[in-house]
């Protein structure tokens, strides 16, 4: 056997793993949440009565409150300091998880993932933050920053696969309680290593905050509820109004407020806009496929949530696989090429089963979706180390907050419209149709937006105070 693997970890060594864990139990935990949630939509349904409605809330719920206060998040870290606000998000979680895992009706259930997805907008930024002041080494940091990576991809990977354990031997609620005793630890810990950082006194714009808020609150009801509602409803009227309203609000107050959410100047230039669209479509499609293709298993194909998180584990493995894949990719045919390659690849693969899905064996249906989800993955790292180097060091942050909002923003989209869908259509042959036309547009706006704005232009540096 090898020397290097026999030989044990010197203490530094293992301090800074414990560290690591440390930071990552939040997101870790969360991310084996978001994807086993879907393994238990079924069971959801049968034990709550909850309709396809419900169940759109149920994940979306999620997203929403996550999405609106991400920045805010973000923004409480550097004012309070990102330790308190860290073991705050986590408390927040465990507690919101301990009601979802006992919630006696659907409405409650909805109620506490809103309330995780507060909780997630708090740990989230405050993780990112704790990490990189913890380890000042840069090329300490970078190695740390790319285990944590690594460990956040397995446990997407692995969430369907251990949600349908879970639910096999324990029941639904299981997915939901087994966040307790991983939170207290977190909280733990957190509170022994994890020593605490400056405070940046930075101005809270609770008006801009607030109008996300109501925006994303209200497009959720209006994509949700629609075709339960009727779209020309006295409701659903209202929603949209109040979407289009808040909207202009936002960006007026974006445009003239002394205290904007995101610099100004970052979306001057076409090439960081484009890429937090292209951030947008891509979990647009990846959240959406994932919610459908949960139900079509259990639904359609009569498999139970052990059977279907093992059926899902190919496409969850592909997106870690091509997230390990891509900064080398990247280095040898530079991040415009690799998004475009990839976006065009994925839109081929989604048109392929769009087309061809009615005469496609079940195996060659989901080898279709696993090579998509492969190449998305190795987009998304070029997008995302893109648009830092577009923003460069005076506005990483910022532009970091931007483009995790609108990915989480076109998450809960993917997924409204995929409810949209199965709530339109009752045949599933048409329904995976549809969606994957959705796909293809999705994938293929992607493509265009990469060509048009961001392979054909130089990035634009901010490297100023």
């Amino acid at each position: 056997m090898n020397a290097a693997i026999d030989k044990p970890l010197a203490p530094k060594e293992e301090g800074s793993l414990l560290v690591l864990l440390t930071l990552a139990i939040g997101f870790v935990m969360a991310m084996i949440d978001v994807t086993a949630v879907n393994v238990a939509l079924p069971d959801i349904s049968r034990n709550l009565s909850v309709p396809l409605t419900g169940l759109v809330w149920v994940i979306d719920g999620y997203t929403l409150t996550f999405a609106a206060l991400l920045l805010a998040g973000g923004a409480l870290a550097d004012r309070f300091g990102p330790k308190g606000v860290y073991q705050a998000g986590l408390t927040v979680f465990l507690v919101s998880s301990a009601l979802c895992g006992t919630a006696p009706s659907g409405h409650v259930l909805i109620s506490a993932r809103l309330l995780q997805g507060v909780g997630a907008a708090m740990f989230m930024p405050s993780s990112l933050s704790l990490l990189t002041h913890t380890f000042e080494d840069e090329r300490t940091r970078v190695k740390m920053f790319a285990i944590w990576s690594a460990m956040v991809g397995v446990s997407t990977a692995v969430g369907p696969l251990i949600g349908g354990v879970l639910i096999h031997q324990f029941g639904w609620r299981s997915v939901f309680l087994i966040n307790l005793p991983i939170g207290v630890l977190g909280v733990a810990m957190t509170q022994l290593l994890i020593p605490a950082t400056p405070r940046h006194e930075r101005p809270l714009s609770l008006i801009s905050h607030g109008l996300g808020v109501l925006i994303l609150g209200a497009l959720s009801f209006f994509l949700i509820e629609g075709p339960n509602l009727g779209w020309l409803s006295v409701p659903e009227i209202f929603a949209a109004v109040i979407t289009v309203l808040t909207t202009i609000a936002l960006m007026q107050q974006e445009r003239k407020g002394a205290h904007p959410l995101l610099p100004r100047a970052l979306f001057v230039t076409s090439s960081f806009t484009a890429i937090n669209i292209v951030g947008f479509l891509f979990n647009f499609g990846m959240f959406g496929l994932i919610f459908l293709v949960s139900l079509y298993l259990q639904q359609e194909r009569g498999a139970d949530a052990l059977k279907a998180g093992i059926q899902l584990l190919p496409m969850m493995v592909g997106i870690t696989v091509g997230n390990l894949c891509s900064a080398r990719c990247s280095g040898r045919f530079g991040m415009q090429k690799v998004m475009l390659a990839c976006s065009g690849a994925a839109a081929l693969m989604t048109l392929i089963v769009t087309v061809a899905q009615l005469y496609m064996p079940y195996p060659l249906l989901m080898l279709c979706v696993t090579i998509m989800s492969l190449f998305v993955a190795v987009a998304i790292p070029a997008m995302t180390t893109l648009a830092m180097q577009i923003a460069g060091r005076a506005y990483a942050s910022s532009a970091a907050a931007a483009l995790n909002a609108n990915r989480q923003i076109g998450g809960l989209v993917g997924v409204a419209l995929m409810g949209i869908i199965l709530h339109t259509v009752q045949d599933w042959t048409v329904r995976l149709s549809l969606a994957f036309a959705t796909f293809t547009l999705a994938f293929g706006t992607v493509s265009f937006l990469v060509y048009r704005f961001v392979s054909m232009s130089k990035p634009t540096l901010f490297d100023g105070g």
